[in-house]
């Protein structure tokens, strides 16, 4: 440091707070930064961080425990995560569980044991059985010590449920999530308590659960196929998460239905690739980078805090509807399809 302060021109105290990342660097010019990052570079110094950790007694590491990493949720959260860790001067371990409660449970101490200052569970039922500041993304339980990291799950339903009662749709199917998604019940008391407000009947026979913990949209597609099989009649489709309304728009068009023609559907989570799907997804869009960041940014302020200091117990944060090219105005023709298939079992 003191060889890069005598190259540059500047203290030692400002190299040090830039190359450990240290708060203080945020006052340092961002021009000045460059500096310091493009002399390091060039005369290949490098930190020795056992011995930052050594002298600091931390690790500057976090434990991330996830279901599984795919595109997707998980992978959206993550972005949040690695770059505000990644500008604050963390590294991180990143686990998949698979839902498997022997993992779940066993994790937290593993990250422990290697070091993690805190841990941060994304749509993982957590249930804070270590002694280390933790946040959970999607959690809604209430353990001692652990953030809530939370969607306003009352709201999205009410967007996306009252965009589909607006265009003219009253039979709707849903797809509902895994048993095991931290995220499942909550959203589904959620949908029942906006549908009786908005006065829509939810029919048993229009709802499916997604039974797998597949990625893959092949589970939307399974069940929205044993659904039609059924043979209900209905004008949108409501789904779990993105993943799922694509299998479905695919099992839709396989049944000769055209989408958002005869049925419109909506999506939930705006993945990336929603916007780029064929048709492109009306969905409600968590701000899952946002979630990332917001947990992450929280984690560090409870490492950081003095012991004993209060912590946040829940951070609630709003999704926003996003209207793309899978819904639309019910259609006269399935007006009168519908009609007409009622009437016959009349």
């Amino acid at each position: 440091m003191k060889a890069l302060a005598g190259h540059l021109g500047l203290s030692t105290a400002t190299i040090s707070l830039v190359i450990n990342r240290s708060p203080g660097a945020r006052s340092i010019p961002h021009v000045t930064q460059e500096r310091i990052w493009a002399a390091a570079r060039k005369f290949k110094y490098r930190p020795n961080l056992i011995a930052r950790s050594l002298r600091q007694k931390r690790s500057f590491t976090i434990g991330v425990m996830v279901p599984e990493i795919s595109e997707g949720y998980s992978a959206m959260v993550l972005s949040g995560v690695e770059d505000h860790l990644f500008q604050e001067g963390y590294f991180y371990f990143v686990v998949s569980h698979r839902h498997r409660k022997d993992l779940i449970e066993e994790y937290p101490h593993l990250l422990r044991q290697r070091a993690a200052e805190g841990i941060i569970a994304v749509d993982t039922v957590y249930c804070g059985n270590c002694d280390i500041p933790a946040v959970s993304i999607s959690g809604h339980r209430h353990v001692k010590g652990v953030t809530n990291i939370v969607l306003d799950h009352n709201l999205g339903a009410h967007l996306a449920l009252e965009h589909l009662h607006r265009l003219g749709h009253t039979r709707i199917a849903l797809i509902k999530g895994q048993d095991f998604s931290s995220d499942t019940e909550t959203r589904w008391q959620a949908i029942l308590s906006v549908a009786r407000q908005l006065g829509i009947v939810i029919d048993e026979k229009l709802t499916v659960q997604l039974d797998s913990d597949s990625p893959s949209p092949e589970v939307g597609h399974r069940v929205t196929r044993r659904l039609l099989e059924a043979n209900p009649q209905f004008t949108a489709l409501f789904a779990f998460n993105d993943i799922s309304a694509m299998g479905a728009i695919k099992a839709l068009r396989d049944a000769g239905r055209r989408v958002p023609e005869d049925v419109s559907v909506i999506g939930w989570d705006d993945i990336q690739g929603a916007a780029y799907h064929n048709p492109s997804l009306t969905t409600v869009r968590q701000p899952l980078r946002q979630m990332g960041v917001v947990a992450a940014e929280t984690l560090l302020k409870r490492i950081t805090a003095p012991a004993g200091a209060e912590y946040p117990k829940e951070i609630v944060l709003e999704p926003e509807l996003i209207v793309r090219e899978s819904s639309s105005r019910i259609k006269e023709s399935a007006d009168r399809s519908r009609a007409l298939s009622e009437f016959r079992r009349g």
